[in-house]
Formats: C-alpha cells, structure tokens, sequence
C-alpha cells in the first residue's frame, strides 16, 4: 500500500512538473520536450534518482501508449489534400534525408576505421528520428505553415522507410561477414512493413465508418482511446511496428470518414499527460556517463548525422522545388532521435555480437545528444520558416 502511494505521489508531482515546464516553455520559448528530457535526466538514477523504480517501470507501457497517439495524429496529417499540395516535398525529401544520413554516416565512419559492416548498421540507425520530439516542437510553436505540414508527412512516413533500410543493410553486413541468412532477414522487414500497413486499414476502414456514429455525432474519447489502445496492442502482439501501424489507421481515417472533422482532436485532448510521463522517464532513462565511452567514435557519429541530415534536407528540397529559404532547414528539424534508434540497435546487437557493444553505447550516446539538442534544433528552424512566412 506504501509503495503504491509514493507511485501515485510521484506521478503527481510529475505531471505539476509538466505543466511548470510548460509555463517555463512558453516563457523562454525552448522546446518543452528538451525541458522534460533534462528533469528526467537531473531526477533518474543518472542524476539525483528521486524516481523510484515502481514509476521508472511505468516507462515501456508509457512509450508505446504516447508514440501510438503521435503516430495516429501524423498519419491524419497525410490527408489526399496535404498530399496533392506537398506530396511531392514529404516523397522527395524523405527520402533524400534516409539516403543522405546513411551514405554521409556510413563512408565516414569507415573512412575512419571502422569495419565496414558495422559501419553500414550504425548509418542505418542514423537515419531513425523521434516524431513524438518532432511533432510536440510543431504544437508547442502553433507552426501551421507549409514548412510544418511537410516536416509532419516526413516524419509520418520515416519510420517506414527506416525499417526498410534498416532490413536491407543488415542483409548487406551479412554477407560482408560470410553469413546466410541475409535474405530472411530481408524479408522480415518487408514482411514486417507490409503487416503493419494491412494492419491498420483493417482497423481504420471500419473505424472510418463507425467513429462517430456510434454517439451520434462527433467521436468521443473512448473511442480516440480505443483506436491506439486495439492498434498498438495488435500490432505488438504480431510482432508488427505500431508507429507504422497507427500511422497507417489515421491516414485511412482522415481520408476515408466523411460524416465528422474531429477524429484527432480527441487525441490532442489526451495526448499531453502522457507526453510528460513519457518525455520525463524518457529523461530518466538516458545513461549520461555512456558520452563517456564512446570517445572519437561518438563524436564522428553525431557530426556526420548532422552533415547527413542537413544535406539530405537541402538536396530534397532542390529536387522538390521547396521554398529556398527552407530547403537548408529541414536537416535540423529531423535531428531528434530516440526508441527507433535504440529497437533497431538491440536487433543489430544481437546478430552481430561481435560489434554489439559499440552500436549500443553509440546509440545510447547518440540518444542522450539528439534528445536534448534535437528539439532545440527543430525549435529554431520552424521559428525561422514562420519568420520568413510572415
């Protein structure tokens, strides 16, 4: 009884404290996401650890529950009237950043010295974002420009393109290290890619239809509930991405129900008291002394991510006839990066034991630096696309 009391304390003072960030967010105006991050990480157990492990444990269940949301908010952003306007800037971009991150990652850590194969893993992790980081920036800044409908289509379907990547580099650093079961692994993320995408137009079809018929009228928030609980939980339980699943069943909505406007509202209403457990133990999580370990190598890494990036964003927005003002800006609005990195670092430390322990601690690493200056970065390039639209 004892200890869930202080769970239930400490989970008060956690949300006053989102909200005080809040306040602290609006007045300065630096991103909240980076302000949670650092409460956690001054709170957990790198810090002052004033989280006991009861609420630390919250964190799993938490992350899923907050990114399946962000990821049904992003796909209601690929609406087909979004995409005929700048379909063609989410397309090019998208994946010229994907390319870019991992060709600039990728040849500069083996020019370096690192084995080839390894480096090919640590470029595809590179090319992972954090759309929950991304996505509260865009919120926090009430960004409604061009500029941020795009950066919102480009991070809704990144994650889907990081998969494929991710599948196809493995394959290609098995056979640089004389193994054979490359083309499995292959076909686990095309398989993998492919299920969560049916998966969710299974469940948005009919929910397209259903969500808010059954009150006569608007969707409620049981049913906003409902929708990422049923999608989230499906898509763990068949082993499937339920970013690109939630993604897929809010772009089916958003383009499939035509009897009511309010399907994402809902989870907006929701939304922030799970971003501020999740960014808070998020925070709480990050391990600063693996800076520590990395070295060089480190360093290397979130140089070349941040080349990539910025490259991949200018090169897209040529190919796309973006605005030129915002053509250079892109790069630094995609620096945040989080679990997806980490997930992707897990399965490559598992198949290549050999290298495991660096791609770990360089994810970490890179984890705790993207975390905090990521959303700092995204923060001053919407401010300057806002600034130059107005």
């Amino acid at each position: 009884m004892q200890a869930n009391a202080v769970a239930l304390i400490v989970l008060g003072l956690l949300f006053l404290t989102g909200l005080a960030v809040d306040q602290l967010g609006r007045r300065t105006r630096l991103p909240r996401v980076t302000l949670l991050l650092l409460c956690g990480l001054f709170a957990g157990t790198a810090g002052a650890d004033l989280i006991p492990r009861s609420v630390q444990d919250l964190y799993p269940v938490v992350s899923v529950i907050a990114l399946g949301m962000v990821a049904f908010l992003l796909g209601g952003e690929l609406s087909l009237s979004t995409m005929r306007t700048h379909g063609r800037e989410i397309l090019a971009i998208s994946l010229s950043v994907v390319i870019a991150t991992m060709t600039i990652v990728s040849t500069g850590l083996w020019a370096i010295g690192i084995p080839a194969s390894a480096a090919l893993l640590i470029g595809a992790l590179a090319t992972a974002t954090d759309p929950a980081a991304i996505y509260d920036v865009i919120r926090q800044k009430h960004a409604k420009g061009g500029f941020s409908r795009t950066l919102k289509g480009i991070v809704a379907i990144d994650d889907a393109w990081g998969v494929i990547l991710f599948a196809l580099i493995i394959v290609l650093a098995q056979g640089l290290e004389g193994s054979e079961t490359g083309p499995h692994v292959l076909l686990a993320g095309l398989a993998e890619v492919a299920g969560s995408i049916l998966l969710g137009i299974a469940i948005g079809l009919p929910a397209a239809y259903l969500t808010g018929r059954l009150s006569g009228g608007e969707p409620l928030r049981i049913e906003a509930l409902g929708l990422v609980f049923l999608t989230t939980g499906l898509a763990l339980w068949f082993g499937l991405s339920y970013l690109i699943a939630g993604m897929t069943v809010g772009a089916v909505i958003v383009n499939a129900a035509r009897h009511h406007t309010k399907a994402f509202r809902e989870i907006e209403h929701l939304e922030w008291p799970f971003m501020i457990i999740f960014f808070i133990l998020a925070g709480a999580s990050l391990d600063a002394t693996a800076l520590l370990t990395v070295g060089p190598l480190g360093l290397a890494y979130v140089v070349l991510r941040i080349l990539g990036r910025v490259l991949g964003g200018w090169i897209g927005g040529i190919a796309a006839n973006a605005p030129t003002p915002e053509r250079a800006l892109y790069g630094p609005a995609l620096l945040p990066q989080a679990g997806v990195a980490i997930g992707m670092a897990l399965i490559a430390s598992d198949l290549f034991p050999d290298h495991g322990a660096a791609i770990m601690a360089l994810a970490v690493s890179a984890t705790v630096v993207f975390e905090l200056i990521g959303p700092l970065a995204a923060s001053w390039a919407i401010a300057r696309t806002e600034k130059t639209r107005s």
